[in-house]
């Protein structure tokens, strides 16, 4: 049995549709400042890693990262690095663990790695929330990564003047 929209488009070819619709925003930010410094947008179906040594300025001493993460050591691209990698362990493997001291300490241990990269996210506060910018709207992933350029560099302003107000304002 052959199920159909009214607009004539059948159910999977209008999810294979949407699939193009997403895009992902990668941003490195200073962990001082919490400004950013590389952004890149890919469609949603690249993975995380691919986009590890674009978002790297090159003086890192340390990289935090999320879950997705994993294994981005072992790349070839970072194997003369001096770059220290400080990534997320996946949740699945966490809840696996028999309770007892060991499991306590690698719990606070990713509460305080979770809480150095959550600086990250506050750029996507400013972009979320005081542009509006929450829905993607297709133009092509050239048009689109180069409105993030605009946005992420105007959240760059408005962080910039909440760590150093003007004496005027």
């Amino acid at each position: 049995m052959s199920q159909s929209r009214a607009d004539g488009h059948s159910p999977i070819a209008t999810l294979h549709r949407f699939r193009f619709l997403a895009r992902i925003s990668h941003i490195g930010t200073d962990a001082d400042s919490g400004l950013v410094h590389s952004l890149t947008g890919t469609a949603a179906n690249v993975a995380d890693i691919t986009e590890a040594e674009h978002l790297l300025h090159g003086d890192e001493t340390e990289a935090y990262a999320d879950a997705g993460y994993t294994g981005v050591a072992k790349r070839p691209e970072f194997q003369g690095s001096d770059v220290v990698w400080h990534v997320a362990e996946k949740r699945g493997k966490i809840k696996k663990m028999e309770e007892g001291p060991r499991k306590t300490l690698i719990v606070q241990r990713e509460r305080v790695k979770a809480q150095i990269r959550a600086k990250v996210e506050h750029p996507f506060h400013v972009v979320k929330n005081l542009f509006r910018h929450r829905k993607v709207r297709y133009r092509g992933l050239l048009k689109n990564t180069a409105q993030l350029f605009t946005l992420f560099g105007l959240a760059n302003l408005v962080l910039a003047r909440r760590l150093n107000p003007s004496p005027c304002s």
